[in-house]
């Protein structure tokens, strides 16, 4: 089952968050939970809203505000769509370093510029020793 189908109506949603109808309506005002609508505008709710329903009344019930439960209902997803980004680009790079043999790798040169270096070679560091010595002034 699609966590994010919307085939819950709101009456069993309720039930399964153990939450009265009412406190749902209230809670897609506030924008904690919006299920989706139909095309007559009755309300959808998904197992991932019912979820986010319980995990709002168990936060509520440790006396955390509306507007706190809303603060860190938006950071979770938040944390969420980006790992999935990670997870997206961490996929993207692996695909690319087994499909390119012989690619380039970059290193910052001495100045701050950038080199191109091949696979598996190292930047020529100068072993030059520098001695300083403080100007006599007198």
């Amino acid at each position: 089952m699609d966590e994010f189908a919307p085939i819950f109506v709101i009456s069993v949603a309720a039930e399964l968050a153990a939450m009265h109808p009412q406190t749902l309506r209230q809670y897609d005002r506030l924008g904690l939970v919006s299920p989706t609508r139909t095309a007559g505008k009755s309300r959808r709710y998904s197992m991932h809203d019912v979820l986010q329903l319980r995990e709002i009344a168990r936060l509520g019930a440790e006396g955390v505000s509306l507007e706190g439960i809303r603060r860190i209902l938006e950071l979770e997803n938040r944390v969420t769509t980006l790992t999935a980004r990670v997870h997206e680009l961490e996929a993207a790079l692996a695909d690319e370093m087994l499909n390119r043999p012989g690619r380039r790798v970059f290193a910052a040169g001495t100045e701050g510029d950038v080199i191109s270096l091949k696979t598996g070679t190292r930047v020529r560091r100068s072993n030059a020793v520098v001695v300083w010595r403080p100007l006599d002034h007198s």
